[in-house]
């Protein structure tokens, strides 16, 4: 094993051909399994650096919504962001041919599981006479082709384009990979696991996952859907000639603005989705927590839950479709206008079950 601590720089051996690869799907697809298939056929039969990083090993145990909420949906945001941030940290040491140094903000024991995932794949090693925050690159992460596979959900589409955004900070290669697994599948497999998910979680991310979808999104041109849990050698084939695609053509930091602000009114319009069904949520929890106190028979308890969720999802779909039925007019970015709304719907119906108590 060799250091790089007397490289220096980004010259000496050409620009690097380095790619990150989101790899995306429902819960128990076999997303970690094929990271694991996927890294060692392109070690043994390509010569690359391979580099799997599983959120799951890394981040702490997570909520999907708010279920369980161990931490806050607000808090595992900012560690998925934390996240990032080291990934950054590693491609920034990769680029300038430089030590790995670690944030000064960081989570001690999420940077610890970071840096002992690339360690135990060959990308870093503790540099000696240096404090643990610092970390060498090995001779493969600086000799070879390089990719950095993702390994997660990424439901959301907008997860998935914070990773675009970082490939083209840098001018690397981006490209995604979707496992398409039946439902019934992921949660037969789910119910197999020691620490198996709630099933109406992954009944929910069934609902809301946003599959790559490149005929809408430029930024996502370079995506492939496999159908798990086959894979045949036309997929694998196929599966290398994307990420050779991503690795020859690194996406430029330039691009044209009226792209630029299309996606970006496609990501705000995917926040403020997000956003709205939080707030409907939270809305929804506390009316129900007042009816309870009000003793609402337990029968009424039931249809004013069932009619409030039916209201939120009905909320939700015509935000998305541009407010065509609540609020009659273009989609806004004011979320305030579509709360207000969802507001006043709810207390009309509110109404009729508290006015029957009395």
């Amino acid at each position: 094993m060799q250091t790089t601590g007397d490289t220096g720089g980004a010259g000496g051996e050409g620009p690097r051909e380095l790619a990150l690869c989101v790899l995306c799907g429902l819960p128990a697809a076999g997303k970690s399994t094929f990271a694991r298939a996927l890294g060692h056929q392109l070690r043994q039969e390509r010569g690359w650096a391979v580099g799997v990083l599983s959120y799951d090993d890394v981040l702490p145990d997570a909520p999907l919504d708010g279920a369980c909420a161990r931490p806050p949906p607000s808090r595992w945001k900012a560690l998925r962001q934390e996240l990032l941030k080291y990934l950054e940290c590693f491609l920034m040491a990769v680029i300038n041919r430089r030590p790995v140094s670690a944030p000064a903000s960081r989570t001690e024991a999420m940077w610890e599981d970071y840096v002992t995932c690339l360690k135990a794949q060959d990308l870093v090693f503790p540099a000696e006479l240096e404090t643990q925050s610092c970390y060498l690159l090995t001779k493969t992460a600086i000799s070879r082709p390089l990719i950095l596979v993702l390994d997660d959900n990424f439901y959301y589409q907008s997860m998935r384009y914070e990773v675009y955004q970082l490939a083209r900070k840098y001018s690397l290669g981006f490209c995604q990979l979707f496992l398409d697994c039946p439902l019934e599948t992921c949660l037969q497999r789910n119910g197999q696991r020691p620490q198996a998910l709630p099933h109406e979680i992954i009944h929910l991310m069934g609902k809301k996952i946003e599959k790559p979808n490149p005929k809408k999104n430029a930024w996502e041109h370079n995506s492939l859907t496999l159908q798990s849990p086959a894979f045949p050698l036309e997929a694998s084939l196929q599966v290398i000639d994307l990420l050779l695609t991503a690795l020859e053509n690194p996406v430029k930091y330039v691009e044209d603005n009226m792209e630029q602000k299309d996606t970006d009114r496609i990501i705000c319009s995917a926040n403020i989705l997000h956003k709205a069904d939080q707030t409907f949520r939270k809305s929804v929890s506390q009316t129900m927590k007042e009816a309870k106190d009000e003793q609402i028979l337990p029968n009424n308890l039931k249809l004013l839950a069932e009619e409030l969720n039916k209201l939120k999802a009905e909320f939700l779909e015509d935000l998305k479709q541009g407010n065509k039925k609540y609020l009659c007019f273009q989609q806004t970015t004011d979320l305030s206008d579509v709360i207000s709304s969802f507001c006043n719907e709810k207390n009309n119906i509110v109404q009729k079950y508290f006015s029957k108590q009395h």
